[in-house]
């Protein structure tokens, strides 16, 4: 293989639509997506789809949505198109016949005609004599005579590989440097399954092959598939990619990561609302450093800094706590606008917006939805943040307990006796200044200041201990309670409403 500067870098990514897109899966995408990137090379996008049983378009849509979202953009494969299709294994079909066939003419494989009865029996038989698990070479050493009268019979017939014996397959990984293999472990494998469908380490030859892949950026738990690649590469007489076996993701207990770990596919953490750059940034880092003690970079710049033989060999510990910092750092740093069009399908999971916002609608929520996004590790938890907005209850605040015993204090009554008064007669409260002003006129009426003087306001016109700052929630709840009938935001209750309806339960059970 020439070096990836005398050579265009093609590299590909190939999910089997069997399901989500795990995270781990998602960050082999992103690998060979900063390598192509760097290089300004090409990222091909192939669908392996040829599990009859288990794959679906509705999957194959979804990874594509999610590759999308993370910005992971492919420059040829499916929806893209390109001169070396078709891009889906199931429309390949009969390219790997063909070359199965050509290697079966050529003495390089063979028509076995073991049942998985018989496979199933020889498994176990190796299991109770300590043998490796592979094909015994059964059909192997049949007659062609004899393999013609099955084939006219009309037996079903897969075909295999026929391993050279005693030879060491080496290959150099970008990664792990020289590994060797041994033929003696590997066993004849099946190329192409009796019904026709090609196996994995075969079709995956042939694509790549044909594709013109000049580097295979993958898991390490594909290292032991790769002596079968070789073997196929040289039958054919074809020159192998570079390899390069990345670490893979584990769960915080070293084991790989899987759904008893919680959340581990993109769609989910999309869902809970982490931002695409965040995830990205994250899944570059682990097992992967940018160097010069940077970790917050656009993909642009990772791509810029991305090298494969600086990936780590350990295993990657997936943290869900490093990924909510990185989080926090985009949310900061994202437009208003974006985080308030981000989290109105959270608001809307409480039915307190329509599935239609007026212009108005939308500039009253960037007013302070950027300021709660600060605050969160993700977007799903904006709504908690906001119940003492959409959803204020004086009936929910007198069940806790705290509050409870706060206004039996004497301050605390008196404060929220002279903060009725001061709204009802000033008016709405649109700004911070004028908050403050009533804050300022409340601690001069009753002497209290600090958390004496605002915690009772707070538990007033939040019915909440504790929450946003009070000179941005006062004006929400005021221009809340402006917005117009026709508004797609559910009823507001302002400042006023509030504190004389606190006031008046607060006396009832006095």
């Amino acid at each position: 293989m020439t070096s990836v500067e005398a050579t265009s870098v093609r590299v590909r990514f190939a999910p089997s639509p069997t399901g989500n897109l795990h995270v781990g899966n998602a960050r082999t995408a992103l690998f060979n997506w900063l390598w192509a990137k760097r290089h300004g090379g090409t990222l091909v996008l192939r669908i392996e789809d040829t599990d009859r049983d288990r794959s679906t378009k509705e999957s194959e849509l979804a990874i594509l949505e999610d590759l999308r979202w993370l910005g992971l953009t492919w420059t040829e494969g499916v929806e893209v198109g390109g001169d070396k299709g078709p891009y889906r294994q199931s429309e390949r079909l009969d390219l790997y016949r063909d070359y199965a066939k050509k290697l079966v003419d050529q003495k390089l494989a063979y028509y076995c005609f073991c049942s998985e009865a018989v496979l199933e029996t020889n498994r176990r038989a190796a299991l109770q004599a300590g043998r490796p698990l592979m094909y015994p070479g059964t059909c192997r050493q049949l007659q062609s005579q004899d393999v013609q009268a099955r084939l006219d019979a009309g037996a079903p017939a897969a075909i295999r590989f026929r391993v050279p014996a005693h030879k060491e397959v080496s290959f150099c990984d970008a990664v792990r440097g020289t590994v060797h293999f041994d033929t003696a472990v590997i066993g004849d494998p099946v190329l192409m399954r009796s019904e026709g469908v090609p196996a994995y380490n075969f079709a995956v030859v042939i694509d790549d092959a044909l594709m013109e892949i000049t580097h295979v950026i993958r898991g390490e738990d594909h290292i032991s598939n790769t002596p079968r690649q070789l073997l196929l590469y040289k039958a054919f007489g074809w020159t192998p990619p570079i390899f390069s076996h990345a670490s893979l993701v584990m769960g915080a207990d070293h084991s790989p990561l899987s759904k008893r770990h919680g959340t581990v596919s993109v769609a989910a953490f999309r869902a809970q609302g982490y931002m695409p750059e965040a995830l990205t940034n994250y899944l570059a880092l682990i097992g992967w450093s940018p160097g010069e003690d940077k970790e917050l970079l656009p993909l642009d710049d990772l791509a810029q800094r991305f090298q494969l033989d600086a990936t780590r060999r350990s295993a990657g510990v997936f943290d869900i706590e490093k990924l909510a910092w990185v989080n926090r750092h985009y949310l900061k740093e994202a437009e208003p606008s974006l985080i308030t069009r981000s989290a109105v399908i959270y608001l809307r999971s409480k039915d307190w917006l329509s599935s239609e916002l007026t212009s108005s609608d939308f500039s009253f929520l960037e007013c302070f939805i950027p300021s709660v996004a600060s605050s969160v590790d993700r977007l799903e938890q904006i709504p908690d943040r906001l119940t003492f907005l959409f959803d204020y209850s004086v009936e929910r605040a007198m069940q806790d307990q705290d509050i409870r015993r706060e206004i039996e204090e004497p301050a605390t009554r008196q404060v929220i006796d002279v903060l009725v008064d001061e709204l009802c007669k000033r008016g709405r409260l649109l700004d911070r200044d004028a908050f403050r002003e009533v804050s300022a006129s409340i601690r001069k009426r009753t002497g209290n200041k600090g958390r004496a003087l605002f915690h009772p306001i707070r538990i007033a016109l939040t019915g909440e201990t504790s929450g946003m700052e009070l000179d941005v929630a006062v004006p929400a709840m005021e221009q809340g309670a402006e917005l117009p009938v026709e508004s797609g935001i559910c009823r507001i209750s302002g400042a006023c409403e509030r504190a004389e309806s606190f006031l008046a339960m607060m006396k009832s059970l006095s």
